[in-house]
Protein backbone atom coordinates (compact mmCIF):
# COMPACT_ATOMS: atom_id res chain seq x y z
CA UNK A 1 0.00 0.00 0.00
CA UNK A 2 2.51 2.47 0.71
CA UNK A 3 4.75 1.99 -2.60
CA UNK A 4 1.36 2.97 -4.22
CA UNK A 5 1.12 5.66 -2.66
CA UNK A 6 4.48 6.39 -3.24
CA UNK A 7 4.26 6.48 -7.00
CA UNK A 8 1.04 8.45 -6.78
CA UNK A 9 3.08 10.89 -5.34
CA UNK A 10 5.88 10.76 -7.78
CA UNK A 11 3.75 10.86 -10.60
CA UNK A 12 1.21 13.61 -9.38
CA UNK A 13 3.96 15.73 -8.63
CA UNK A 14 5.74 14.67 -11.94
CA UNK A 15 2.40 16.24 -13.89
CA UNK A 16 3.05 19.12 -11.43
CA UNK A 17 6.42 19.66 -12.46
CA UNK A 18 7.28 20.15 -8.48
CA UNK A 19 9.11 17.85 -5.83
CA UNK A 20 7.10 15.15 -3.80
CA UNK A 21 8.67 17.33 -1.10
CA UNK A 22 7.07 20.23 -2.19
CA UNK A 23 3.34 18.12 -3.42
CA UNK A 24 3.35 16.82 0.11
CA UNK A 25 3.29 20.46 1.60
CA UNK A 26 0.73 21.95 -0.46
CA UNK A 27 -1.56 19.02 0.40
CA UNK A 28 -0.72 18.93 4.38
CA UNK A 29 -1.22 22.93 3.86
CA UNK A 30 -4.64 22.53 2.37
CA UNK A 31 -5.81 20.12 5.55
CA UNK A 32 -4.74 22.53 8.61
CA UNK A 33 -7.91 24.87 8.11
CA UNK A 34 -10.50 21.91 8.24
CA UNK A 35 -8.36 20.39 11.13
CA UNK A 36 -7.97 23.56 12.93
CA UNK A 37 -11.79 24.29 12.52
CA UNK A 38 -12.99 21.27 14.11
CA UNK A 39 -10.48 21.62 17.12
CA UNK A 40 -11.47 25.15 17.47
CA UNK A 41 -15.66 23.78 17.31
CA UNK A 42 -13.97 21.25 19.63
CA UNK A 43 -13.19 23.32 22.40
CA UNK A 44 -16.03 25.48 22.11
CA UNK A 45 -18.29 22.68 23.05
CA UNK A 46 -16.30 21.76 25.65
CA UNK A 47 -16.88 25.39 27.52
CA UNK A 48 -20.61 24.77 26.90
CA UNK A 49 -22.92 24.32 29.84
CA UNK A 50 -24.96 20.83 29.90
CA UNK A 51 -28.93 21.10 29.01
CA UNK A 52 -31.10 20.95 31.80
CA UNK A 53 -33.17 18.20 31.36
CA UNK A 54 -30.43 16.04 29.80
CA UNK A 55 -28.61 13.13 31.15
CA UNK A 56 -26.78 10.50 29.42
CA UNK A 57 -26.11 8.54 32.21
CA UNK A 58 -30.18 7.55 32.29
CA UNK A 59 -30.43 6.89 28.56
CA UNK A 60 -32.25 4.07 27.41
CA UNK A 61 -30.65 0.55 26.68
CA UNK A 62 -30.30 -0.62 23.28
CA UNK A 63 -32.57 -3.15 23.79
CA UNK A 64 -35.39 -1.04 25.55
CA UNK A 65 -34.84 1.32 22.73
CA UNK A 66 -35.58 -1.61 19.87
CA UNK A 67 -38.06 -2.73 21.96
CA UNK A 68 -40.10 0.74 22.02
CA UNK A 69 -39.85 0.70 18.28
CA UNK A 70 -41.84 -2.15 17.82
Amino acid sequence: MASNVALWAIRRAAEKNIWVAKLVGRILESQMPANDDYWQAYREWKKMSPVKGVDAARRMSRGDAYARRL
